[in-house]
């Protein structure tokens, strides 16, 4: 087949889906990954990283956050020319807008057959995760223009029960079209190996994008109740700075560090290091589709603390492998910190349970082989 595979940033296609479309490479299938056009300073290393698997770039204009319509319908027209030259036989699209115009604009060209459109919700964005007049706007949008996308495509995709009962919920989900579920993106066991937990004092890593919803307030505030008692205990936070709607300034990050709360390490191309030198994983994030960073951590046999929001709770097993705490309670976030800080043993047991679930339902090569056969690849 020639396979149209639609999603948001290199760098995320690359870090999430390389198992899925290696595969689809060497079973022989030409595949077309359309990332958007990369902007001046770009790492060109995760194009690379891509076409190392045996793929081919394509680039189409995306603004990924803005809300200009001009851009999205400069979005729409591209893609809508690009299926109509490469006449694909399969579109599988991931995150808001590829999913959204992706599906738009396969429908417009005609390519490829509506049965062959598949899109995966892998979150449901900003406008889901919080009340305000902007974000109520923005959801009324969003619910039509799902509708929509939904309506000429022949396969959805969950990652988790919650953001499934939402879209019917607000009647999105149309009767036409089937639907799926799937653990995610998986992870790949083999590459996130098993690292010994590091002595000395228990670390704490974040890992993800500097936004609002991932609860980094919350961090912030549970580190410093976290250090009257423990003043050992460090924070870290690993990521690239974000800009527009629902960013953390990394001012105010740098300024957290400058009181001594956190630890602010910038970003990597390679997380595994800095997982392999933290006690625990943490994400007070208030809604997930399915958390990599998570999963991850687990791989690495690390024990992870999170909010019991939709997507977290779906890979975390309170006192199992470890902590869910009810979102935005800062108190109970540092309470769960405190009791991996004071029984290392905890920590190690949680980490091994996580590695076992990472392995027995998480892998990426499962994932890979059910959306294979969903998709009748």
């Amino acid at each position: 087949m020639k396979i149209a595979f639609l999603g948001n940033q290199a760098r995320a296609m690359s870090n999430f889906w390389s198992v899925f479309l290696r595969r689809l490479a060497a079973e022989g299938h030409q595949v077309l990954c359309l990332v958007p056009e990369p902007a001046p300073g770009d790492d060109p290393a995760w194009e690379e990283s891509l076409t190392a698997l045996g793929v081919t770039i394509a680039h189409y204009p995306l603004d990924r956050k803005g809300l200009n319509p001009v851009r999205d319908l400069a979005t729409l027209r591209a893609l809508s020319g690009f299926f109509r030259r490469e006449q694909p036989d399969l579109l599988f699209a991931y995150t808001i807008k590829p999913v959204i115009y992706g599906a738009l604009a396969a429908a417009l060209a005609g390519f490829p057959v509506r049965e062959r459109r598949n899109l995966m919700i892998t979150g449901l964005g900003y406008m889901f995760e919080a009340d305000g007049l902007l974000k109520r706007l923005l959801r009324q949008v969003a619910r039509l223009l799902y509708r929509v996308a939904l309506s000429c495509s022949g396969r959805v995709f969950f990652q988790n029960r919650d953001d499934r009962k939402v879209f019917e919920h607000l009647s999105i989900i149309p009767s036409s079209i089937a639907i799926a579920q799937s653990k995610g993106t998986g992870v790949d066991t083999g590459h996130f190996a098993v690292a010994p937990l590091p002595e000395g004092a228990p670390v704490f890593l974040y890992v993800g994008r500097l936004i609002e919803a991932k609860g980094l307030r919350e961090l912030a505030l549970a580190a410093r109740e976290v250090k009257q008692t423990h003043s050992g205990a460090r924070f870290q936070i690993l990521g690239p700075a974000e800009h527009g709607l629902g960013s953390v300034p990394l001012d105010e990050v740098l300024t957290w560090q400058k009181e001594g709360l956190i630890e602010y390490l910038g970003e990597t191309k390679d997380v595994r290091p800095f997982i392999a030198a933290a006690t625990a994983v943490l994400l007070p994030s208030w809604r997930e589709g399915t958390p990599v960073s998570l999963l991850e951590a687990m791989s690495m046999g690390r024990a992870v603390i999170a909010a019991d929001v939709p997507g977290s709770r779906e890979v975390v097993r309170n006192g199992e492998n470890g902590f869910l705490t009810p979102v935005h309670d800062v108190a109970a976030l540092a309470d769960a910190v405190r009791a991996l800080a004071d029984d290392p043993a905890l920590a190690a047991r949680l980490g091994v349970v996580g590695r076992r679930m990472a392995e027995n339902e998480f892998s990426a090569e499962r994932v890979a082989e059910g959306l294979m056969k969903d998709m009748g690849i």
